[in-house]
């Protein structure tokens, strides 16, 4: 297959085109300057794509937006998260509306969609979506590929939960504590969070790529959810440090700002459509998460 990619730089996107590649597929980067090889094509979000780019493409995987937790949520960065995703996804559901052939789409979105905290309750792909800024910026950013599936292009939506992995994302910024043992729990450490190891989180994404029939939401997010507090403790027994010392409400809030209440929310998700299709989890539960997480720690 050839399948193109927009934010392969990132996390996700630079994994998922190394196994890509690994597997024998041809790989596209569409990138935001001027393309510098023939594995690459430019593209603008917001603007009318070229035709020509999409021409030999089987699917596109489109991960590209700006990080939720790598700056202060300030007006202006909420600005910038929520047009990083919808200038982008208006183009690609413009775009593949003017090909003559189907090509398989799986666009990024979050788990953010549920809501900040929902308590107890268990989300899967068909309950409601909730309230506050993400979930308002994941309704919108879903809306746009709304064309498209009208017109019988394969869509899923990848809706993600925290990705696991010590060279990005929530974790970079949490493992050093951890290994000094102040990994302690988040709040009162009672929330549910969505976790999934990177190594997962590719599988995934790699398992729609090859399975055009799923399509609409899909959660990804360990099947036997885990609460943080208990992840915590399991991510300090695996470095051999303890995991007490909580760290307070008000000291998240002063550091990240709005996105605290997102870290301290609860979002207790189950990957019912993943599950149904036969896709199997290699770090299904808290305790082989922690475990994968801290063994790619070392290498």
């Amino acid at each position: 297959m050839r399948v193109a990619i927009t934010g392969a730089s990132g996390l996700i996107g630079s994994v998922l085109s190394q196994r890509l590649a690994a597997r024998g597929d041809r790989v596209v980067h569409l990138v935001r300057r001027q393309a510098r090889s023939s594995a690459e094509r430019e593209w603008i979000p917001g603007a009318p794509l070229d035709p020509t780019v999409l021409d030999d493409v089987d699917a596109v995987v489109h991960l590209a937006g700006a990080g939720v937790g790598d700056k202060r949520w300030t007006a202006k960065y909420r600005r910038t998260i929520r047009r990083s995703r919808i200038d982008g996804t208006r183009t690609l559901a413009q775009a593949v509306l003017t090909l003559d052939r189907p090509v398989r789409v799986v666009s990024g979105s979050a788990v953010g969609i549920y809501g900040s905290d929902r308590g107890e309750e268990l989300l899967t792909e068909t309950s409601t979506a909730g309230k506050g800024f993400l979930a308002d910026v994941v309704r919108a950013w879903e809306a746009e590929m709304r064309p498209a599936r009208e017109a019988g292009v394969p869509v899923a939506f990848a809706r993600t939960g925290i990705v696991l992995s010590p060279d990005g994302g929530a974790m970079e910024r949490v493992l050093p504590l951890a290994r000094l043992g102040l990994g302690g729990p988040l709040g009162d450490g009672q929330q549910w969070w969505p976790l999934v190891t990177l190594d997962d989180e590719v599988s995934a994404l790699l398992w729609l790529v090859d399975h055009p029939q799923i399509t609409g939401p899909v959660n990804i997010a360990l099947p036997d959810p885990v609460r943080q507090g208990e992840f915590m403790a399991l991510l300090g027994e695996e470095l051999h440090r303890p995991a007490v010392l909580p760290a307070p409400a008000f000291a998240l809030r002063a550091m990240l700002g709005q996105f605290a209440d997102d870290i301290l929310g609860s979002q207790r998700v189950r990957p019912d459509v993943l599950l149904d299709s036969g896709f199997t989890f290699a770090s299904p539960t808290g305790e082989t998460a922690a475990q994968w997480l801290v063994t790619r720690d070392k290498e």
